[in-house]
């Protein structure tokens, strides 16, 4: 578990009913508390993650929610939900009016995570600002499934869970999924400045940050960029440059295959041959003797010695 939330509360005339109930969740901690609250019971509570807090069921009196000890107050309605938000490191007080039991949903989560998870930044204005005891039928019934797998003695799937705090996050800060930025192919001279680099030092270790710096462009950008423009990614474009160069040290015919592979990068006479099978459709030896037997074989247009006309 890497979150690890920290709450700081100071609470009069509130006790705990039974024992807590949680989950953990990639990011997210839930958890399910039931308490009893005296007639003029106060809470003060601050979290060093955002947190929800959502009313699930109260049973009697109603309760106040404030932002500043002495500031106004939102009143829960008796017998309802409701749903808070407070962001990282925000203080918030309760009092309670009348004699009040309630079961309510605590879910501290990590902001930063949840963004890698989704692979979308959290709005931050949204995740800044506080929201006090409103109503959301989806988030309420997202959080009644969670609620009710915090319960459960025995556990669903992972997935499960984290999917719907995945699903009640999404909601709460309206992540849309986000269009993939196009981006452009490489220009003529900058290919042409790529793959010549590449078949000067094909046997290499070409690293990707040394092409992408050879364009002045990001990794992932120029990734995309050489694939949009060759239709390959560059190392299956180095894989194909040094087949090429190792074709054409067979046509010269002067090196063993284990010294062609060492020439031109490959680990072994095997690799060699795996990758040149892939790339030619078969192996070096063969490749070397059908160029040698076409090398022996007259052309069609070559001349041949004229028969002897036999006499009728």
């Amino acid at each position: 578990m890497s979150l690890q939330p920290s709450m700081n509360s100071v609470r009069e005339g509130i006790s705990v009913i039974g024992t807590l109930k949680w989950r953990a969740f990639n990011g997210v901690i839930a958890d399910l508390w039931q308490a009893r609250c005296e007639k003029g019971a106060r809470g003060e509570y601050v979290s060093q993650h955002p947190r929800l807090f959502i009313v699930l069921e109260t049973e009697g009196g109603s309760f106040e929610t404030r932002l500043s000890p002495g500031g106004p107050g939102i009143a829960s309605a008796p017998g309802g939900s409701s749903i808070s938000y407070m962001p990282a490191g925000m203080p918030v007080w309760t009092r309670i009016d009348e004699r009040l039991r309630l079961k309510h949903l605590d879910l501290h989560f990590d902001a930063q995570e949840i963004a890698e998870r989704l692979a979308e930044p959290l709005d931050r204005a949204i995740l800044a600002q506080p929201r006090i005891m409103f109503s959301d039928e989806r988030i309420m019934a997202l959080a009644r499934m969670i609620a009710a797998e915090c319960a459960e003695p025995e556990r669903r799937h992972d997935l499960y869970g984290d999917g719907l705090v995945l699903a009640l996050l999404i909601d709460l800060f309206q992540v849309r999924r986000r269009e993939p930025r196009r981006r452009s192919s490489l220009t003529g001279e900058q290919l042409r400045r790529i793959t010549d680099f590449i078949a000067d030092h094909c046997g290499d270790n070409i690293r990707l940050q040394e092409l992408a710096a050879l364009v002045d462009l990001s990794q992932s950008h120029f990734s995309h960029a050489f694939k949009a423009a060759t239709g390959l990614p560059p190392h299956q474009w180095q894989l194909q440059a040094r087949v090429r160069k190792g074709q054409e040290m067979l046509a010269a015919g002067d090196r063993t295959l284990t010294e062609i592979a060492a020439e031109i990068g490959f680990s072994d006479q095997a690799h060699f041959t795996r990758v040149f099978r892939r790339i030619a459709g078969e192996t070096p030896a063969a490749w070397q003797r059908a160029r040698r037997s076409s090398a022996t074989i007259p052309s069609s247009g070559a001349m041949q010695p004229a028969k002897r006309r036999e006499s009728a």
